[in-house]
């Protein structure tokens, strides 16, 4: 089934400026997550752009956003999977990329990138692919088949600088390797967003606001005022063979170690743990995570898999963890959206989303080097210094990551693809 509006005539009695509207067709191998690219779509459209999503059969969260904003979503023929159906579902998404008619394909994740790669050789449309993370990049063998297969693309816009360098180690040039991250919603995503929008845009956070959330929060949990209250924020994801040794990437063996240190210490801590299974192979790890490390009978961990609205959880923390293997920004951007101090590895661009006023860098897969991080995010509780390390999370995503000002330049990005096209 396919939602899509009429295309646009070149040469028609509106003049010269339609020949700069474009139709983009955004490509992308999942319905239920990719919700970061919901600024990308809107600021296509605010500039008179036509944009059809490409997404999987199925009704998921992401294809009810998309069809209740009014954006066009068409269905995949092809499943994102290697299987004896491989090539009919390609070549039925070249039908459709051929039907729909784009001028530029924009596409996410690197199974997308293979897809609209191949069923696309040929067409005369310009491609940009947009790399979410750049874990698939520590992989030789997938590094083998992309050093070749990125030429295949216009522009390779990398979502933090760590991926940029990547793709020049592959040979692609700067200019074809721009960096615009995904960001963070800042409106949104601020510690005062139970308080009345302030007039006029400026910004000037409510901390009485915060602190009323803070507290109505930890009482949910169950948590003093005057506990340290560490928060990790992500999905468990099943381990991948090809990657990290076959070892989930969210880092939770290497967190639930640390803790065990740090805590030790620190008897009165608190740890608590946000997110499920991102489907039934993630899920089964997250068990063998449980069992293996004694999570259920331990009294200072809480893990919740599920929550309607992560900033209440942000607003009772008071340092954020992201142990990761491999990562682009995470879940750091909107903790340091909600004013959220951070310790963050050193794997991908993770280290690109704090500074030395704003949280701690510890290397990647060390237990020890956590703890320690653990440790001085303590003392700073204890003499009072987050709130402003918060505070200067706060700033830092406001000037670097704010998704509005990324999705101008992913936008421009676009325009300028298909306007070498045109003129080439």
């Amino acid at each position: 089934m396919i939602e899509e509006a009429p295309k646009t005539g070149r040469a028609t009695s509106e003049g010269r400026a339609a020949e700069r509207r474009l139709r983009v067709a955004v490509l992308l191998k999942t319905n239920a997550g990719g919700m970061w690219i919901l600024p990308q779509v809107t600021e296509l459209l605010r500039r008179g752009h036509e944009v059809v999503v490409i997404l999987p059969a199925g009704d998921g969260r992401l294809t009810q956003e998309l069809r209740r904003r009014g954006v066009a979503v068409a269905e995949s023929p092809f499943d994102f999977r290697i299987s004896p159906r491989t090539l009919h579902g390609l070549l039925g998404l070249r039908r459709l990329i051929r039907r729909l008619a784009p001028d530029v394909m924009h596409y996410h994740l690197l199974a997308s990138a293979f897809a609209a790669r191949f069923a696309t050789f040929g067409m005369t449309l310009g491609r940009v692919h947009m790399v979410a993370g750049p874990l698939y990049l520590e992989s030789p063998f997938i590094r083998r088949f992309e050093r070749l297969l990125w030429r295949l693309d216009d522009v390779v816009i990398c979502g933090c600088q760590h991926a940029s360098d990547r793709y020049g180690e592959l040979g692609c040039p700067p200019h074809r390797r721009p960096v615009a991250t995904y960001g963070v919603d800042t409106d949104r995503h601020r510690p005062d967003w139970t308080a009345e929008a302030t007039p006029n845009g400026v910004e000037s956070i409510d901390w009485r606001a915060h602190a009323d959330a803070r507290a109505k929060a930890r009482a949910e949990l169950g948590v003093a005022t005057d506990t340290f209250l560490v928060i990790m924020v992500a999905y468990v994801y099943p381990p991948i063979r090809l990657i990290n040794r076959g070892r989930g990437i969210k880092g939770h063996d290497v967190l639930f170690p640390a803790w065990r240190r740090f805590s030790s210490q620190h008897p009165g801590a608190r740890l608590l743990i946000i997110g499920g299974g991102w489907d039934a192979a993630g899920e089964i790890y997250r068990r063998q995570l449980i069992d293996q490390f004694g999570i259920a009978a331990s009294p200072d961990i809480t893990w919740l898999e599920t929550v309607d609205d992560v900033r209440t959880w942000y607003a009772a923390a008071d340092v954020s963890v992201s142990p990761s293997l491999g990562e682009s920004h995470g879940a750091a951007v909107e903790a340091g959206a909600m004013a959220v101090p951070s310790i963050v590895s050193e794997a991908g661009g993770l280290p690109e989303t704090v500074d030395e006023r704003s949280g701690w860098v510890v290397p990647m897969d060390d237990a020890a080097a956590l703890a320690n991080a653990l440790h001085l995010a303590y003392e700073d509780f204890e003499a009072g210094r987050l709130a402003e390390r918060g505070r200067a999370a706060r700033r830092l995503m406001e000037e670097r990551f704010d998704n509005r000002r990324s999705a101008v330049a992913v936008a421009k990005t676009i325009e300028a693809v298909a306007a070498s096209r045109r003129h080439g």
